[in-house]
């Protein structure tokens, strides 16, 4: 079995490059299936949930080229059905942007319904409610999400709630629709804008992305272009708080840092030194952190995918913090691994209390969803001792060469099959 084997205790030092947002890349790869010409998107991550996506694009027939440089290329003018019902869609959330993609350039999809991580409810009826008021008829049958329509027509839509999948859905599909749509209660975060960003290089008519109005005016058809994916903000945030949780000192290269604030925020405000760039971000950890109090919000609010990375560093942090998340109800099932570890964490409805400890303990963990799976690995390199973690297939979802960039940070980290491997590491490093 895949896992992780780290020995902490050191700090970590040096420089990491962010690689492309994964959850960018995810609406933007199905936006890129809407023309008939060649798209070429450049500084897409290499991680499992954007290969899902290209190989169940490939699978519909269209033409998928892995290039050097975190490059892909894509031509749909081969695509054979719009229907999209594999093993690859299966496994990831953002496959539910085909149905959007599909539905506007063909005005039909037949897509499996969505995977991904079980960290709580996460309904589609906003993404249907879209889709039907721009004139489909979408319904569930079989565990597929089937839609059709005779034609697409703008309209205006309220969405009840913000959501940023729902959102990017309806932006694809309205975008090859007859007349204007109006998104009202749009989410507003920076992968919203830059899916806006690339439909328009392939001739969209999108206006107001990052603003709770987005705009958008069909046109009949979209164009090939050439596009690169914004810096990954969650990836960003989580080597922060690897450097706040070992008390480290990182220069993380290639980053918006506007896209960072509120991560950024609440770390000077816990003691850690942030220093800007124009495209770098400089996190030096403090030996003395103070608690403090966080809230999940939709974008520009605090991310709630970084709760967990943030938990493992009030877990040694001064005094009590408490973390209150907003969006999903099943987000803290790593604290029972972080309690392995010798963390003071209690958790009451939508709400944790931690109490600072001096320091924790390796222990054997393991990752419960994407992002706690950063968390535990983050643990580990705080901690005394060794510590493995399991089931890292999770982790490897979304974030590039994780291991790596770790150790080029001066991390004792490897990725082992077997026991045997566990063993030698640990009697390599001591």
């Amino acid at each position: 079995m895949e896992q992780y084997i780290m020995k902490g205790g050191a700090p970590l030092s040096g420089e990491v490059t962010i690689a492309g947002a994964k959850n960018a890349a995810l609406g933007i790869l199905a936006g890129a299936v809407m023309t008939n010409e060649t798209v070429i998107i450049e500084n897409v991550p290499k991680v499992q949930d954007v290969e899902y996506l290209l190989d169940a694009i490939a699978d519909i027939g269209a033409v998928v080229e892995r290039k050097e440089g975190n490059k892909v290329l894509i031509n749909a003018s081969t695509i054979r059905t719009t229907q999209v019902d594999n093993d690859y869609i299966q496994k990831l959330r953002g496959g539910y942007y085909m149905v959007g993609a599909l539905l506007g350039k063909y005005h039909h999809a037949e897509v499996d319904m969505p995977g991904g991580c079980n960290i709580g409810s996460r309904p589609i009826d906003q993404h249907l409610k879209g889709f039907r008021a721009i004139g489909a008829d979408v319904r569930i049958k079989g565990g597929m999400i089937l839609a059709h329509a005779s034609r697409l027509v703008g309209t205006h839509i309220y969405m009840d709630v913000v959501s940023v999948g729902a959102t990017i859905n309806i932006m694809l599909a309205a975008s090859l629709a007859e007349g204007k749509t109006i998104i009202e209660n749009a989410a507003k975060e920076p992968h919203v804008v830059d899916v806006a960003n690339m439909l328009n290089c392939m001739g969209a008519n999108i206006k107001g992305a990052g603003t709770d109005v987005i705009r958008i005016k069909g046109v009949p058809e979209l164009h090939g272009c050439e596009y690169s994916i914004i810096p990954d903000q969650i990836e960003a945030g989580t080597f922060m708080m690897a450097a706040a949780a070992t008390r480290g000192d990182v220069v993380l290269k290639n980053v918006i840092p506007k896209h960072l604030e509120s991560i950024s925020s609440k770390l000077r405000e816990i003691g850690c030194e942030v220093v800007e760039e124009d495209d770098a971000v400089r996190v030096i950890g403090s030996n003395h952190m103070s608690a403090t109090h966080i809230k999940t919000l939709p974008y520009p609010g605090f991310p709630t995918d970084m709760q967990s990375q943030m938990a493992v560093v009030l877990a040694l942090a001064d005094g009590r913090s408490t973390i209150t998340e907003s969006i999903f109800e099943n987000r803290f099932q790593y604290v029972d691994e972080l309690v392995r570890m010798g963390a003071d964490i209690k958790v009451e409805g939508n709400v944790a209390m931690i109490e600072g400890v001096n320091m924790l303990s390796g222990a054997r963990v393991v990752a419960t969803d994407l992002r706690a799976g950063a968390a535990v690995v983050i643990a580990g390199l705080a901690a005394e001792g060794f510590t493995t973690v399991e089931e890292v297939a999770y982790i490897e979802r979304g974030y590039e060469s994780f291991v790596e960039k770790l150790r080029e940070l001066g991390a004792e980290i490897e990725r082992v099959s077997s026991e045997d491997e566990v063993q030698k590491f640990k009697y390599k490093v001591g």
